[in-house]
């Protein structure tokens, strides 16, 4: 107990640390800094399971051979071509968690990872999908979309904004665990994808999304191909919408009540309205003057107070009264997450040039037939 006091300063240390450490051990920088890691104690758990990806490399490579466990270790051999298997590939440190991985480099690491994948989305596919980026904005929501897009490997980059801080009540539908609560959101879904794939290009903006930011998010080191908004805020809605049109960048919406999807071609239809023409009246110059009462008329219209779903209706007029805001469920969420991805793949893939709203109503898809 008298240690804890000492592990809460090392907690705070570290609570931004979200990008993974690569070393390759034929480079001598990287093998000084992999010694030091363990001279210093900053190594608490190793994991080495390189052996192993590098039989589902092989056994990727040849998918119509019928290779026998006992053939591997040859195989193996052959593929290192006289190079030690300590120092294949990469090593791996996670300073969050102490932890340090050995895997194989980017290359092989995505043919293997992706393997599965085939041919849902193609080689020639996944080669042009990592050279684009997506946005998202909000990370309640937007954390399920941002793993499911980070599995997939749908992008080669992220970039991931909210101001907002883990709390215990997000847990409901956000993916994480209470040794992260207090943590920034952004933190804790850059993490988890470092975790699934530190190859990827995570970038984060813990202050959220704002105007002073705003063409950072949308241009530096290049352009968006899709822009995912997922926040509560309806400022940062309207005033990220006019700024993606401006740049004409798609956006696609997730609502989580009724599989709710929004898309918004401004890169095929630069003229649109906003919101498919339901936030008439309002525009980044006048959002900001508006009180939330005033805000109210126009957030039903823009979601569809008829067509929402009669829980979400229901909850509505009790916000403030026997409920703090809201309701999402983790179900809803986590749907949201596979929609999106599906619908960001296609856009970025050239096979999904519409816009609209869209449902993916599971209580319509998967109803209950029979009266009781």
């Amino acid at each position: 107990m008298n240690n804890i006091p000492g592990l809460l300063a090392n907690f705070k240390h570290t609570t931004q640390d979200h990008m993974p450490v690569i070393l390759r051990l034929n480079d001598p920088a990287d093998e000084v800094i992999f010694k030091a890691l363990f001279d210093e104690g900053k190594i608490k758990f190793v994991r080495d399971e390189i052996s192993g990806q590098l039989q589902e490399l092989i056994k990727s490579q040849n998918p119509s051979i019928k290779i026998k466990a006992d053939e591997y270790p040859e195989l193996i051999n052959k593929h290192l071509a006289g190079t030690d298997i300590h120092e294949y590939g990469v090593w791996v440190y996670y300073p969050w968690s102490h932890r340090l991985v050995h895997l194989l480099d980017e290359e092989e690491f995505a043919e293997v990872r992706t393997n599965r994948n085939r041919n849902k989305i193609t080689r020639e596919e996944q080669a042009k999908l990592k050279t684009k980026k997506i946005g998202i904005v909000g990370l309640s929501v937007g954390q399920s979309i941002a793993l499911t897009i980070a599995m997939e490997r749908t992008c080669g980059e992220l970039r991931l904004a909210d101001f907002d801080t883990a709390e215990l009540s997000n847990l409901n539908r956000i993916r994480t665990g209470v040794h992260n609560l207090g943590l920034n959101k952004t933190i804790i879904a850059a993490r988890e994808i470092a975790e699934i794939d530190p190859f990827l290009n995570v970038k984060i903006f813990n202050d959220g999304l704002h105007e002073g930011n705003m063409e950072d998010f949308f241009l530096g080191d290049g352009k968006l191909d899709v822009f995912v908004e997922v926040c509560d805020g309806l400022d940062v809605k309207i005033i990220s919408r006019y700024k993606a049109r401006e740049f004409q960048i798609p956006v696609v919406m997730d609502t989580n009540d009724r599989g709710m999807i929004d898309v918004e071609r401004f890169d095929l239809e630069p003229q649109r309205p906003v919101f498919h023409g339901l936030a008439d009246g309002l525009n980044p110059g006048n959002i900001k003057d508006l009180t939330n009462e005033e805000k109210i008329p126009y957030i039903l219209r823009m979601i569809g107070a008829d067509t929402i779903s009669a829980r979400l209706k229901a909850s509505m007029s009790e916000v403030n009264k026997t409920i703090n805001t809201w309701p999402q469920l983790a179900s809803s969420v986590t749907l949201g997450g596979a929609a999106t991805t599906d619908v960001c793949r296609r856009i970025l893939l050239d096979q999904f040039h519409d816009s609209g709203r869209y449902y993916v109503d599971l209580d319509e898809i998967i109803g209950n037939k029979i009266k009781t």
